[in-house]
């Protein structure tokens, strides 16, 4: 069953009040009209004042469910608010550039200096690359307002809460979930997850928005075990071409190496021998045999 976010719950708890007024006034009614039949004044008055409370009582059911959008919601989000997500900071390790020394110096004026530096250039703020941007199917505008939930990793499913989360795992890793929670989405809207290795994309995924409008959700990756390299894996999410969370774990341990099957070849003997061809210096016959001249004898 979907989880149920607070706007959802309001307009359950609003129609649920509109009902109990109306049967709330039904009942007043029918008290009112029971009481006029009846013979005796105080008995009658009586009934009748009952009748006129729950129609009373009907009209604040009636005033409460149009104060509950109004003030509950704002009020319950005060109580309950979502948790907002700070964006994580990526930290730039800068790397020498590697200066070639020559063993062999044929002139000592002469310094070999390489044409490019060994050192990769980093970009600070994760972005979608321009391939993926392409596939966009959604026009629905993001919520500038939208909040992601830091990210949980576990491979024992994409249910919420994450059952055994960690940041360290071990080959083989197998079927890996991202599951956070979200607040503000809107249905439609194009959001993207990129899972990174080391700086690397090795896997994404990007299409418009199927969930609510708050609650839970994951993204997933499950590739073949040859895949699981060790190494820093950062999952980054993203609404539109906006960058909102992302997270990161550690595998460890050497890949999975498949193990050859051994095929077995079978060779069939016969289980008769079958009669040679005659050779060129076969008996001719039983009384005629070749001869070196020619001639045959009886």
């Amino acid at each position: 069953m979907p989880p149920v976010d607070l706007q959802a719950g309001t307009i359950a708890i609003v129609l649920l009040l509109v009902l109990f007024a109306l049967l709330t006034v039904r009942s007043g009614l029918r008290t009112i009209r029971g009481a006029r039949k009846m013979t005796f004044y105080h008995l009658r008055q009586r009934r009748e004042g009952s009748g006129w409370r729950q129609l009373g009582l009907s009209v604040l059911l009636l005033l409460l469910a149009m104060a509950v959008p109004i003030y509950g919601l704002p009020a319950a989000y005060q109580y309950f608010p979502p948790s907002p997500t700070p964006s994580l900071t990526l930290t730039i390790t800068p790397i020498p550039s590697i200066t070639l020394s020559p063993t062999i110096t044929v002139s000592p004026t002469i310094t070999d200096t390489p044409v490019e530096s060994a050192t990769p250039t980093a970009s600070a703020t994760p972005h979608i690359p321009a391939p993926i941007q392409a596939l966009f199917r959604s026009t629905v505008t993001p919520n500038p307002d939208v909040v992601f939930s830091p990210l949980e990793f576990t491979t024992t499913g994409g249910s919420y809460p994450a059952a055994g989360p960690g940041t360290v795992f071990q080959n083989p890793v197998g079927h890996m979930f991202g599951i956070f929670t979200y607040d503000g989405m809107v249905p439609g809207v194009q959001w993207t997850a990129l899972w990174m290795r080391d700086g690397e994309l090795i896997s994404y995924e990007s299409y418009p928005w199927d969930g609510g409008t708050g609650g839970a959700y994951f993204t997933e990756w499950n590739p073949s075990p040859q895949e699981w390299k060790p190494g820093i894996y950062n999952v980054q999410l993203f609404v539109g071409d906006t960058f909102i969370v992302s997270g990161r774990f550690l595998v460890q341990g050497e890949v999975p190496t498949l193990i050859p099957s051994l095929t077995t070849t079978a060779t069939l003997t016969p289980a008769f021998a079958l009669p040679s061809a005659p050779s060129a210096s076969a008996t001719l016959g039983p009384f005629l045999t070749s001869t070196a001249a020619g001639a045959s004898t009886p």
